[in-house]
């Protein structure tokens, strides 16, 4: 008998879930109150682009925004820019930048610090000559370390909600 590569590949994955089972392996999404959990999130961002930037990826990564809050995630961001690689005239040719997040989660009822964490995203960029070119370059590193950023905290909190939900 032969057996199409498509049957074979979904044979193989129903085996690999059926043995990571039995180890005890659970998808982290799977745990209860991890999903209502952070859908349950309030986005406090500091103004900015990088707070726009990193509130604006938070609240699409974990579904904000479908009905009352019952936590609040206040966030405290700080940016640095490190040149690298020098020229003989002393001008950069990357740049180092690095944001860092502090997030607080309270409870919306009572106000009360329930978690409290920091990321820190470190990425390079080239720089150009060209003068726009240096500032999109350095847009888009500001993008990308966000994104980052938000994709962290997403992870931490979601760690946070499935061991409140062991409970």
């Amino acid at each position: 008998m032969i057996m199409s590569p498509r049957l074979a590949t979904a044979l193989v994955l129903a085996c690999a879930a059926l043995s990571l089972s039995a180890c005890g392996f659970r998808p982290l999404y799977a745990q209860p109150g991890v999903t209502p959990g952070l859908s349950a999130v309030q986005v406090v961002a500091p103004g900015g682009r990088a707070g726009y930037l990193v509130g604006e990826a938070l609240g699409d990564a974990m579904g904000s925004g479908a009905g009352a809050p019952a936590w609040r995630l206040n966030l405290d961001l700080s940016e640095q820019r490190f040149p690298r690689g020098l020229r003989v005239d002393n001008v950069a040719t990357r740049y180092e930048y690095v944001l860092i997040a502090a997030y607080t989660l309270r409870d919306v009822a009572t106000d009360v610090p329930a978690k409290v964490g920091r990321v820190r995203v470190e990425l390079t960029y080239d720089s150009a000559d060209q003068p726009y070119a240096s500032v999109a370059a350095q847009q888009d590193a500001q993008e990308r370390a966000a994104e980052e950023a938000a994709r962290r905290i997403q992870l931490e909190l979601a760690a946070w909600f499935a061991e409140q939900g062991q409970d």
